[in-house]
């Protein structure tokens, strides 16, 4: 990992040089601001229009530092395009579920569709027996998702590992904007637009991507 991912956005204890040490019982201030510089309006849930789905930045880094953990993210340019990609589709993290137009069953904080939703969640085992009782009903599904910040922040790494190409991967890993372009057209599966590359532009420079 970057050591500026670990220093300024996750804060964690020790800094081991091929693993990531165990997340801080805190976050700083320092690692809060850079959450906040990708995502301005991540500062305070006042005024969030569903206050139950929204998280501040400090509340967000503490989940997102234990995705990169659990999912294996260990590049700076891997990182900034998932923080920027969870901080574009959830309007700063103050949405977990699609609200517009309102599609059922979408949701984390990358937005993930329905079909993403349900093979993520079958593959945590302890949400075997939630599934089980969800069956077919996909808001039933992303609801154990949305409801544990661990699940909820954790589908974009999950995303990143499962369906993403390793071509991608290492394009992300390169840092470049044709790297992050490639992951939004041939992983994410959407079109590059300015709003996106902006949230991209700050995660890059705010977590030392090489060249940003």
């Amino acid at each position: 990992m970057h050591p500026s991912i670990l220093l300024t956005l996750l804060s964690l204890g020790s800094i081991l040089p091929s693993t990531l040490a165990a997340p801080a019982p805190h976050i700083t201030k320092r690692a809060t601001g850079s959450l906040i510089a990708i995502a301005p309006k991540s500062k305070t849930c006042a005024g969030a229009p569903f206050p139950a789905e929204c998280k501040t930045a400090a509340q967000a880094a503490p989940f997102i530092n234990a995705s990169f953990k659990t999912y294996g993210i260990t590049s700076a340019g891997e990182a900034a395009a998932i923080v920027a990609l969870m901080a574009f589709e959830s309007g700063d993290f103050k949405y977990n579920i699609n609200h517009f137009p309102g599609r059922p069953g979408q949701g984390t904080r990358n937005m993930q569709s329905p079909a993403f939703n349900l093979e993520y969640a079958k593959s945590i085992p302890a949400l075997a027996e939630g599934l089980k009782k969800a069956g077919d009903d996909v808001k039933a599904v992303v609801a154990l998702l949305t409801s544990n910040g661990a699940y909820d922040f954790g589908s974009a790494a999950w995303f990143l590992k499962n369906k993403c190409s390793e071509t991608v991967k290492a394009g992300l890993k390169a840092g470049t904007e044709d790297g992050w372009k490639a992951y939004t057209t041939e992983c994410i599966g959407t079109t590059v637009t300015e709003d996106r590359k902006a949230y991209w532009t700050r995660a890059a420079k705010a977590l030392g991507v090489p060249g940003h």
